[in-house]
């Protein structure tokens, strides 16, 4: 195994000790360009809160390596602890870990077999209409031009591949007001919710293979609203669903796959309303990329499915295939026992360094 020039667990504490919450990450963006500054080979640019480091060596094909800055609010574990060879603190795994790597990476290796873009990007963790790499793309497209994107999303060193889509929908189920003592004149919104519930409780999941990887759909309430006053029949109920939808679909199958779900419980021509408030595509597995087969041949763990959404969604919209990979345990992530270990980080690192050092 290739030994870092630095001690990746001090870096990715280091990195956990500087606050980055959300929509606050600009101390550390300053530190990380700060860095990376430092390192002559590199073309170094800001936009906003982000920064993007590149190797420009007139290489055939050049890949991304893109992690976010931002964490979600501290949970009694804003300062970093080692222990041993683990690691605690808010955004030791999701995803200072992997940013150390990336950072780690961009001052060791000077002279890229295929040329690298480094980017250190703001809210991640927040409505997508604030995501850091979407405002490069607005603002500097050519900062994100690419053949192929890797993510350092907490993976447990394994590459989890593509990304589900996100739909989210309001169904508001129409009533008709009444005392409570008289229901019969009115129709109540609340109890049409039990039809509804139990649709969405009965969906069965479909479990599509792509590319050797298991994507996993569901379909979850994860929200209620209705009801006037105690002694009023409603006259409208919501209900908030949650789909997630494997990239052998767009959004709008999966709409349509909700809508056949729901069937004859939802009435829209009778005054019910299904609002789609949010739609994030899927991505595609795009193992067959050769950098990503490479990667997936350093890996001891076969490759899986990333049943979440994340950022590799945004490159696979603009034709460049992207998986995720990274330190850190994911089902950590957000938790007040939030921790990294020194192996991950370290196998992360060799495995990466591989990929810009040797041919694919």
């Amino acid at each position: 195994m290739r030994s870092s020039p630095v001690d990746l667990l001090a870096l990715t504490a280091e990195l956990v000790d500087v606050p980055s919450v959300s929509h606050h990450e600009g101390v550390l963006a300053d530190r990380v360009e700060a860095m990376l500054r430092e390192m002559p080979w590199l073309t170094v640019e800001r936009v906003g809160t982000n920064v993007v480091a590149r190797t420009n060596l007139g290489r055939p094909q050049r890949v991304v390596l893109a992690g976010h800055l931002d964490t979600v609010p501290a949970n009694g574990n804003e300062q970093a602890r080692i222990e041993g060879d683990t690691l605690w603190g808010l955004g030791s795994a999701d995803m200072k870990a992997g940013c150390a790597v990336f950072l780690a990476l961009a001052g060791a290796v000077r002279e890229p077999v295929i040329d690298v873009t480094y980017v250190f990007y703001e809210c991640e963790e927040v409505d997508r209409v604030h995501n850091g790499l979407s405002k490069i793309a607005d603002a500097r497209p050519d900062l994100l031009a690419a053949d192929v994107a890797i993510l350092g999303e907490p993976t447990g060193a394994a590459v989890e591949a593509g990304c589900q889509g996100v739909l989210r929908v309001n169904v508001a189920l129409a009533g008709e007001r009444a005392h409570t003592a008289r229901p019969w004149q009115g129709r109540n919104a609340i109890h049409r919710l039990g039809a509804v519930l139990a649709r969405v409780a009965g969906f069965e999941e479909r479990r599509p293979v792509l590319e050797g990887c298991e994507f996993h759909e569901v379909l979850q309430a994860v929200g209620v609203e209705g009801g006037v006053a105690g002694n009023v029949v409603p006259d409208r109920a919501v209900v908030q669903l949650n789909h997630r939808f494997a990239p052998d679909r767009s959004a709008d199958d999966a709409l349509q796959s909700v809508r056949d779900v729901l069937g004859d419980t939802v009435d829209e021509a009778g005054g019910d309303v299904l609002t789609v408030t949010d739609a994030s595509p899927p991505a595609p597995p795009g193992l067959d990329h050769p950098v990503l087969a490479a990667l997936v041949r350093r890996t001891a763990a076969a490759p899986r499915a990333k049943l979440g959404w994340t950022d590799v969604a945004l490159f696979a919209e603009r034709g460049v295939p992207a998986t995720n990979f990274g330190p850190g345990d994911p089902s950590v992530a957000h938790t007040a026992g939030e921790h990294v270990v020194r192996a991950e980080i370290e196998s992360v690192y060799d495995t990466l360094f591989g990929i810009l050092t040797e041919p694919a």
